[in-house]
């Protein structure tokens, strides 16, 4: 095969990724409707390959939707040493892409309260958070873009069930508490390994999230290997386990706050169809008197 065909070959294998990842996260939003007419959409670009992917397909997305919304990228500068502030302002520019850099020194913050060795990702996440909700406010957005994908949500399930008691995940659409933002995974549907390829693909300057230097949240990172070993063995696994969270029947969980568990009546007044494999003779019993048949409810 000459060289020009295998390069054609990559390419299109290339574009068919691209393709239907891009596919996967329309689905989603109009699921969901993460995105409406005139939204102002801040897109939450740390330098990892999941932003950058959620970037592009939003961006993709504007240019082909039936409505009419706008795409603003948002980087937060934490001031984690070593951290190389000029390669987003370059992408961005050299993209045409609206974007801002905003700075807030959470690395110091972080540091200062979490005894060295700790993991620092809980603290720091929530610090980013009030930073990005604030500007968002600031200038105007309507909807904040996050980069989590299905398999981090899956995994935040997990989290959730070992280590927290609570049947809880990491909602495609979140409300915020005080009501005043709305966040949007738009690579809900989109598995770690496609963004994976996709932004190899593409070839995106990434930033490594390693910088502040913290070790990795082990308890994910258990759940992770978990996670990816069931899939090994059981492939489509995690898909499965995520749409069941679109699937919940809260009359078969435990919750007595989603169903009324203690008022369930019985109802026995009209004539009921028979049950499959109904009939079962009695054998023998201690109770007084003769019955041919028992019916099992």
């Amino acid at each position: 095969m000459m060289m020009g065909e295998q390069v054609s070959q990559i390419n299109k294998a290339a574009e068919l990724r691209r393709k239907k990842l891009r596919g996967n996260v329309g689905k989603a939003v109009v699921d969901y409707a993460m995105i409406e007419d005139g939204d102002k959409v801040m897109a939450c670009v740390s330098g990892g390959k999941d932003s950058f992917v959620m970037l592009d397909a939003l961006l993709h997305l504007q240019r082909v939707a039936q409505i009419k919304f706008s795409v603003v990228a948002v980087n937060l500068d934490q001031k984690q040493p070593g951290f190389p502030e000029h390669i987003l302002p370059e992408f961005f520019e050299a993209k045409g892409i609206d974007y801002y850099i905003i700075d807030k020194d959470t690395y110091s913050v972080v540091k200062s309260k979490i005894p060295e060795g700790k993991t620092t990702c809980s603290l720091c996440s929530r610090l980013r958070r009030g930073t990005l909700y604030s500007f968002a406010e600031e200038i105007g957005a309507t909807k904040l873009a996050l980069g989590h994908h299905m398999d981090d949500m899956v995994e935040t399930l997990f989290l959730n069930m070992f280590f927290q008691a609570q049947l809880k995940g990491m909602p495609p659409k979140l409300l915020s508490d005080d009501k005043r933002n709305i966040v949007i995974r738009p690579l809900a549907y989109c598995r770690e390994k496609d963004i994976a390829k996709v932004a190899a693909d593409s070839a995106y300057p990434i930033i490594p999230c390693n910088l502040c230097g913290s070790q990795e949240n082990l308890q994910r990172k258990k759940i992770k290997s978990m996670i990816a070993e069931w899939d090994s063995v059981n492939p489509g696994c995690v898909e499965n386990i995520f749409h069941s969270l679109q699937n919940v029947s809260p009359s078969q969980l435990a919750d007595r706050s989603l169903f009324d568990f203690i008022d369930l009546s019985i109802d026995r007044s009209d004539v009921r169809p028979p049950y499959e494999f109904e009939a079962a003779e009695v054998s023998s019993s201690s109770v007084e008197g003769r019955i041919d048949v028992v019916r099992i409810l």
